[in-house]
């Protein structure tokens, strides 16, 4: 009988192993493909151009969505105050059929923890915000610790200003991202994101 008990107890540590493994080599084939970059032929991948001026230090970046083609404008802004252009923080306005999608404040350095949740529960930062001579304070949408989701009324003050200065937290103590959005062609933000300076 001990015997029995013995290879039965047996059989199914080999079936859990087997189980294991096979749960082991999906989750190891899932995370592969989510890290993976996208192929260069696959057609939900926005195509955008080399990017032209926009006025001042901003860029401006066109693209179509292949099956629906839908216009895709995309308006970068770096930093003064970083070094290398692959570490820049940088301001992005995402606009499509005329209308601004989002504004993402990505400072390129890590973040820390998000504060508290928003009123759906998304995790959102406290950060400060000055533009020009006005100061104000707001909880930015924290996505993934890698960048902030800024605010409508913000992104209005960051078109319209000369001097804009974003004080956010990392782990290593609160920073201070300075740009310099004046020379901006406001028309071409209005055509493409609907979008107007915030008096």
């Amino acid at each position: 009988m001990p015997l029995a008990m013995s290879r039965g107890c047996q059989q199914t540590f080999a079936r859990f192993i087997r189980v294991a493994g096979v749960f082991g080599i999906l989750s190891a084939i899932m995370l592969s493909a989510q890290g993976r970059p996208r192929p260069q032929g696959d057609p939900d991948q926005d195509r955008f151009d080399a990017g032209t001026s926009a006025g001042g230090s901003w860029t401006e970046y066109r693209a179509e969505d292949a099956m629906t083609a839908a216009k895709r404008v995309r308006f970068e802004l770096a930093a003064a105050n970083t070094g290398d252009r692959d570490e820049q923080a940088r301001v992005i306005l995402y606009c499509t059929d005329g209308k601004l999608k989002l504004a993402d404040f990505r400072p390129n350095v890590r973040l820390s923890r998000p504060d508290w949740p928003g009123f759906w529960g998304q995790p959102q930062m406290r950060v400060r915000v000055r533009a020009d001579n006005d100061h104000s304070d707001h909880s930015w949408n924290w996505v993934n610790g890698h960048f902030l989701s800024m605010d409508k009324g913000t992104t209005r003050q960051l078109i319209g200003a000369h001097l804009f200065r974003i004080e956010f937290r990392t782990p290593d103590g609160p920073k201070i991202a300075e740009f310099s959005p004046a020379g901006l062609d406001l028309n071409r933000v209005h055509e493409a994101c609907d979008l107007t300076p915030k008096k």
